[in-house]
């Protein structure tokens, strides 16, 4: 593998072997990018100007014309990008030949009595095949290192990887983003959020790249509204309560869409919740999405595709285990977390044999499972072989976990729900592969009418693979 520049070779080459000029504007960690090309020599063939609003009435005076915006957000990111662009065109266009670029960023470190997260918003606008509408590459990161300086550092470097990787490989958004952790590692920096558009970034799907942060272990977890559109967790998550169900989802079937609606009933009985503050998510782990050792991108876009048709919202992350997918969302300022979960896969989160790699073992993982704001809605199965309906009960237990059992069922952090009917219950993952590789019409009785059409027109999942 070829090894990376250092952050000052990137910054030598940006200053003497690039064809562009440009500005940086950079708020609230310092001017730790422009820093770099300044040490490094040559900045006079880069840059044409380098600022930091500070001052909140002057940031707003030059970024936040029109609607108003928080400053640490995308909204001021790109208003910010825009602003810098658009001045050098104003400026510079008839007077300079090279190519433009304009770089910002907004942050925030940590402060002094460290009671915050360090993140923030880096973007830049590049100059590609049409000068008045450049390509546009924003990223969300966060700063996990628990010193400020540390972090102005990071931020520095990874601003500099950047516009480095933005102006000699612009046309090919995949390779900025695998090299935007250069000389740093996942330790010190997460990047959990990226999009890019412009006249020469049609041919790139952001669900892709965004997928590629969780497969290259750039960030756990990713996120997508019922649209489809990318979306960064801690904006989507603020002040919200949750549902989560996770699954296959190898297409929904209409017991995921009963299992939704009814904890969503049950849901609505808590005092906190609100149409407009709730948000169902069909989870998917990274583990379902890999074939042959690599993930498969065709499956994951028809998964996510099929999910917002009928109005899901989607997370992929590449958590196995449920307690880590718990510690994952406490760490955004959301309301409550409900979870949907089946009683086969309540009986494995139950098996002490998954947790030897803990030294509390399956105690330390309830603890951090079960949160204080944090419930699991259960729900029973049907024995294949039997056709019996198996609900939760505590004769359902190994000895060694009823105690556990009773407690869960005492405080309410378990809840047995009991509201599918008993024929519904035997839609399984594998029923639902067989009748679409025999391309068996019977599917459209247990998938969405919109789904089975989209499915068999479009021959998607080896739909009648078996009949050929």
């Amino acid at each position: 593998m070829k090894n990376s520049l250092s952050t000052k070779e990137k910054s030598v080459q940006i200053n003497i072997n690039s064809v562009y000029y440009g500005s940086i504007a950079e708020i609230g960690g310092g001017q730790e990018t422009a820093r770099h090309l300044f040490q490094a020599g040559g900045a006079s063939n880069t840059i044409a100007k380098s600022i930091s609003a500070y001052d909140k009435s002057f940031s707003d005076y030059f970024y936040n014309q029109g609607t108003p915006s928080r400053y640490v957000a995308e909204d001021r990111l790109s208003k910010m990008v825009d602003y810098e662009y658009e001045e050098l065109i104003k400026i510079l266009d008839t007077k300079n030949t090279q190519k433009f670029f304009a770089f910002a960023n907004t942050v925030e470190t940590l402060n002094f009595a460290k009671t915050n997260q360090g993140n923030g918003w880096l973007g830049i606008a590049v100059e590609g095949s049409k000068r008045y509408e450049p390509n546009k590459f924003f990223i969300h990161i966060k700063l996990l290192e628990n010193d400020t300086l540390l972090q102005q550092y990071s931020l520095g470097t990874l601003g500099i990887n950047l516009i480095h990787s933005s102006l000699f490989d612009w046309e090919d958004p995949r390779k900025v983003l695998l090299t935007l952790l250069d000389n740093l590692d996942t330790d010190r920096v997460e990047v959990d959020y990226v999009y890019v558009e412009g006249p020469d970034m049609n041919w790139c799907d952001n669900r892709l790249l965004n997928l590629m942060l969780v497969s290259h272990n750039m960030t756990p977890a990713i996120m997508f509204d019922q649209f489809g559109r990318i979306q960064q967790p801690g904006d989507l998550l603020y002040r919200k309560n949750v549902l989560l169900m996770r699954g296959y989802f190898r297409p929904i079937n209409n017991l995921n869409i009963e299992f939704l609606n009814d904890s969503l009933s049950v849901f609505k009985d808590d005092e906190d919740y609100k149409p407009d503050n709730t948000i169902a998510f069909c989870e998917i782990s990274l583990n379902y999405l890999i074939q042959n050792e690599e993930v498969d991108e065709k499956d994951f876009m028809h998964r996510v595709d099929l999910l917002n048709k009928v109005g899901q919202s989607v997370m992929v992350s590449k958590f196995s285990r449920y307690f880590k997918l718990v510690d994952y969302f406490a760490q955004f300022k959301m309301n409550k977390l409900r979870i949907v979960v089946g009683l086969p896969t309540f009986d494995k989160i139950m098996d002490n044999s998954q947790y030897k790699d803990l030294r509390g073992g399956l105690l330390q993982a309830m603890g951090t499972l079960f949160q204080e704001n944090v419930k699991m809605y259960l729900y029973p199965y049907t024995d294949m072989t039997t056709g019996e309906v198996i609900y939760p009960e505590e004769s359902h237990f190994k000895n060694e976990y009823q105690l556990l059992w009773k407690y869960l069922i005492l405080t309410r952090k378990v809840l047995i729900m009991k509201g599918i009917a008993s024929r519904h219950l035997e839609i399984t993952s594998a029923s639902i592969t067989k009748l679409i590789e025999d391309g068996d019409e019977n599917l459209i009785h247990f998938v969405p009418g919109k789904v089975f059409r989209h499915i068999k027109e479009n021959k998607l999942f080896g739909y009648g693979k078996n009949t050929l």
